[in-house]
């Protein structure tokens, strides 16, 4: 899907020169997506091109969240695909092809196909950061994706509750074993503060996004609050992290998306293992 060349991961019709990023999760409904879209603008507003392929193609949600309604444009002559833009960032998803209410019944071959496509097709650019918005788990698929991916780190996202970190721990060993560098853990849903007496309340429990970090001997990166205004942002196709946003949340995702870009590094194919089914030059 992409070879490497002078230090970037060259794509058919563009490249990436300081991270493709695979962003995981053991489970769903830990706000991954919703993670995924303020992080994307975050790195965005500290002046990186940035792109989205929401590889989660049975659960696509990153158009709704980013906001993005309309089709992506496919240049007739060539028929390669014009991803969307929203507040400066490229998004590709199923999401782009189909309504929202229509499910994919696809298997995994299918499945991986339009993800190539993603790659191969989508006139992208020249990009600094190209997220990956995976699904759930570590079944088939995301085995699948990451094993075409051998040059992609892993951020992982959980929710600091027992059973959201026991699976994302399971993720993380995943990523270690694939020889996948780990950037970091962000912990969403963190606690919820009260508006009036800003009393801090730990609803799903406190600590476990550390303790995941500690396990798998990795940086926690930031924790984010279970508040409205990043539900009701996601809802309404307009993130928490705005272009004239300047408090507390917004804050937060910079500081993430800072220690992401401080973590850059050199894509050295004598870094990672050739043998992998289907790495750089592959189908």
């Amino acid at each position: 899907m992409y070879e490497i060349k002078e230090g970037k991961i060259k794509l058919k019709h563009g490249s990436i020169s300081e991270g493709l990023i695979a962003i995981a999760s053991g489970k769903g409904g830990v706000g991954k997506s919703t993670v995924t879209a303020n992080l994307a603008i975050s790195l965005q507003k500290l002046g990186k091109k940035v792109g989205i392929i929401d590889a989660d193609v049975h659960g696509f949600s990153i158009p709704r969240i980013i906001g993005i309604q309309k089709e992506v444009k496919v240049e007739q002559s060539s028929e390669l695909i014009q991803p969307a833009e929203k507040m400066g960032v490229k998004v590709i998803s199923m999401g782009s092809f189909v309504n929202e209410q229509n499910p994919v019944i696809w298997r995994s071959p299918l499945l991986l196909g339009a993800l190539q496509q993603f790659f191969k097709d989508v006139i992208w650019g020249d990009l600094d950061y190209l997220l990956l918005d995976l699904p759930p788990g570590t079944g088939d698929m995301v085995l699948n994706i990451m094993q075409k991916l051998p040059h992609a780190r892993t951020l992982i996202i959980t929710t600091p509750q027992v059973t959201a970190t026991n699976v994302a721990g399971r993720v993380g060993h995943m990523a270690e074993k694939m020889d996948s560098d780990i950037i970091g853990i962000i912990e969403n849903m963190s606690y919820y503060q009260c508006s009036e007496c800003g009393n801090k309340e730990y609803l799903f429990g406190k600590g476990g996004g550390k303790e995941l970090a500690d396990l798998l001997k990795v940086d926690m990166l930031g924790q984010l609050p279970l508040i409205k205004a990043i539900r009701e942002g996601g809802d309404q196709g307009n993130p928490v992290v705005k272009e004239e946003s300047d408090d507390k949340i917004t804050k937060e995702f910079l500081k993430i998306a800072e220690q992401i870009i401080e973590k850059k590094r050199d894509f050295d194919p004598n870094l990672k293992p050739m043998s992998l089914k289907g790495g750089p030059g592959g189908n």
